[in-house]
Order: structure tokens, then sequence, then C-alpha cells
């Protein structure tokens, strides 16, 4: 019993620390300077580190030349094919054009420009976690002793922390919507609603130890608009509630999940579509626009590639967030992966995983940049305006833009666009004289 005493007593004791220094004053938007402080010490320390690790590379390898560092990336040529294959004896047809096809072969099996977007970015230094480079804690004793000490603290002290204010936020979250969610529709019970959700929120990033810079607030999207951002992680949708009200889209789900949805929808006019209708395009459509058309409703948050990048580009956005009219809210989430990688990799890792991935990492810090709102041009279709949008994001946010679509992350290039570059051969051909 004195056991059960004592574990109760310590318990009761880390839930009152959580709440007195953690949770009220994130509930009332205030900061205690805990969080600052913790960066400037992980700053600290990582500089020290990266300085240990070059010290002790150089020792290990006093005679090693300095090589240059590839990024990872073919550099394709993007020659049109007419002029590389009539630079292989002519434009008519040879079996020497056959090498032209099977170097763009290997260029797409070997990791190139899209394929590189799918897995973590690179780090230019070390950042004391052993996920990013196993070896490099065995350079010097004492850079392993901070690793080692690193890992303590983010396993025995941060988890614990993270995992209980992760808790309470969720649970906050659901009863909260569900009791807001009784109250018949009026201006109060949006005021309470928009209370709980950024309530919440800011208890969730917290318990990321996020520390997020928000840019051009003056540009933070209204009632009736659509905001549309680059996607990198599930907790993007987290770090733009922390600093506003948005409804969201997206399908249902089952378990934790869609316990959140089915509360949170009692209070906010979310927009959850279940798996049968989010494949009919028109319907999505027109109770996208049926919300928008309400300018007293929130503004719809959309992340228009569909999938995870890797926090270096901006993939293809899909053109039915465009087709619905309205004001555009351009949003750039930039993170910065020294202190902890946002980037979700699906394919690789379930959301469990990707969670303890991020709870053990030493923060998440970000930039947020709110553009100046778009609306789409009289002589521009929802393809143009797509891709204006996606260049104004990937240039604040210093991403690279790239045209394909995200879902090549699970899918097999379609066989459209095979055929399409056998109909441009054929068509050279003929042009040349060669067939027919």
């Amino acid at each position: 019993m004195e056991v059960v005493w004592a574990v109760g007593q310590v318990g009761a004791v880390w839930v009152a620390m959580v709440l007195g220094l953690i949770v009220v004053p994130s509930a009332l938007g205030i900061s205690l300077g805990i969080s600052e402080a913790y960066m400037w010490v992980l700053v600290k320390t990582l500089e020290w580190a990266t300085i240990r690790l070059q010290k002790g590379a150089k020792k290990q390898q006093p005679q090693m030349p300095p090589t240059p560092t590839a990024n990872g990336i073919i550099e394709r040529d993007e020659t049109p094919m007419e002029k590389e294959i009539a630079l292989l004896h002519g434009a008519d047809f040879e079996f020497s054009h056959i090498f032209y096809f099977c170097r763009k072969g290997f260029e797409a099996i070997v990791e190139d420009e899209v394929t590189q977007r799918f897995s973590s970015e690179e780090l230019l230094s070390w950042n004391l976690l052993t996920r990013t480079n196993v070896n490099f804690h065995y350079i010097s004793l004492r850079l392993t002793v901070v690793w080692v000490i690193g890992v303590i603290v983010r396993y025995c002290f941060l988890l614990p922390l993270r995992f209980t204010l992760a808790a309470i936020g969720i649970t906050s979250m659901i009863v909260g919507t569900t009791v807001v969610g009784q109250l018949p529709n009026s201006s109060v019970k949006n005021y309470l609603s928009e209370v709980v959700h950024l309530t919440c929120s800011r208890i969730l990033v917290r318990a990321l130890s996020g520390t997020i810079h928000y840019h051009n607030k003056e540009n933070r999207p209204k009632k009736g608009g659509i905001c549309v951002a680059n996607h990198t992680s599930p907790i993007d949708a987290i770090i733009l509630t922390n600093d506003g009200c948005y409804a969201m889209v997206g399908q249902v789900h089952g378990g934790l999940m869609g316990i959140i949805q089915r509360a949170t929808v009692k209070a906010c006019p979310h927009v959850w579509f279940e798996r049968s209708e989010i494949k009919d395009r028109h319907l999505v459509t027109k109770r996208l626009r049926e919300h928008v058309a309400d300018k007293s409703k929130l503004p719809i948050l959309i992340f228009p590639e569909g999938t995870c990048i890797n926090n270096t580009s901006v993939m293809m956005f899909k053109k039915g967030s465009f087709e619905i009219g309205g004001t555009i809210y351009p949003v750039a989430i930039k993170y910065d992966p020294q202190f902890g990688d946002a980037f979700w990799n699906s394919s690789k890792y379930n959301i469990v995983s990707y969670l303890l991935r991020i709870m053990t990492s030493w923060a998440i810090v970000c930039n947020v940049w709110y553009l100046p709102p778009m609306v789409r041009k009289e002589d521009e279709d929802a393809v143009q305006f797509a891709n204006r949008v996606r260049s104004a994001i990937a240039r604040q946010g210093g991403l690279t833009e790239l045209p394909w679509d995200g879902g090549l992350k699970r899918a097999k290039v379609k066989d459209t666009f095979k055929e399409e570059q056998q109909k441009n051969y054929s068509k050279m051909l003929v042009r040349n004289g060669s067939i027919g």
C-alpha cells in the first residue's frame, strides 16, 4: 500500500506541475520562458556538438583531402527528345536511338528529383539523434557522453511529459467540443468552439515542444475563404490552428481519429467525407462551395498536394480546391530539420511510429508565412491558378517547385505518361520520313 501511495503522490505532483507550468499558460496564450530557455540550451549544445564533430573528423582523417558531397539527386539534361536523338547520328530511325531510352530508364530507376522528395532531407550537421547518423557519436568520448545524456533526457523526461500533454490536449478537445456541440447554433457557440480549438491546439503544440514563428499576420485567412498550404506532416493542421481556427476537410476515419472527428464536427463546421463520397468529385465540390458561400463560417483548410512531401519541395496542387471559387489564402510552412524531422514518410512508418519519432525528437521548430490573398483571374483556368498559388508558396518558403503529382509516392506512373513519350517519338519519325 505504501508503494501505491508513493506512486500516487508522485503522479499527483507530476500532473500538478504539468498543469501549472504548461497547460494553464498554454490555455491563456502566455509563456513562462521555459520553452525559450530550453531552446537556448539546445542550440548551444548542438553548436558545441558540431564543433566537436568537425575536430574529431579531422583527427581521424588527417590525410584525406576534402571531397565534394553529392546531394543524392541526378542532374538531368532537359534537352528535348528530338535534339538528343539527332545527336546520335540523325533524326531517322536507327538502332542507336535505344541508348536514349535506356538512359532515361536508368534515371527513372535510380533516385531522381521526385523520389528523393519522399525521404527525409539530409542535415548539414549532426543533431545528436541516432536516427540521423548512427556512427557520429563514436567520434569522441565527450560527444558520446552528451549523446547518452540526450537519450536519457528525450526518453525518460521529454517523452513522458509530451505524452501527458498530448493526452490532456486530446481529452480536452473531445470533451470540450462535445459539450459545446450540445448548445444551439449561435454566436456564443461559435465563440466557445474557437476557444476550445485554440486552447487544445496550443496544448498539443507544447506537447511537441513546438516553437513556431508566424509572419505577416495581417494576411491570415478570413471567414468564407480557403486556406491552402504545402504539406509536410499531419501536425501541419495543429501548427496552423495554434494561431487561428479552421474548418478541416478530410476523410472519415475510425479509432481515436474517428472519435475526435465526430466530437469536433458537433461544435465546428468541419467537412468530413465518407470513403465512397470522397471519390465523387462533384459531391465534394458542391459541399465545399456551400461552405464557402456562408461568410460566417470558418475558412477551409486544404492541403492540395494530397500527401506529405519532405520539407524541401512543393509538388503539384490538385485543381479541385481551385475550382470552388472564392478567395484563396496561401500559407507557406517550412520546418527546421536541425531539431527534428517533421516529415511523415507514410510508406515507411505508420502513424504510431511517426508520432513516437516526433515525440522523441528535440523539438519542432518552423516558420509560417501568411501570403497575400489571391483570386482566380478571368482568363485563368483552375490548373493555371493552382500553379500560380503553388509558385508563390514555393518562393516564400524557399522550396523547390516540382510539377509532379505527389501520388507517385504510392502509385506507379500512369500508362498515359509512357504512351505520350511513344507518341512523341513516332511523330518525330513521321515528320522526318522514316515511317511511311
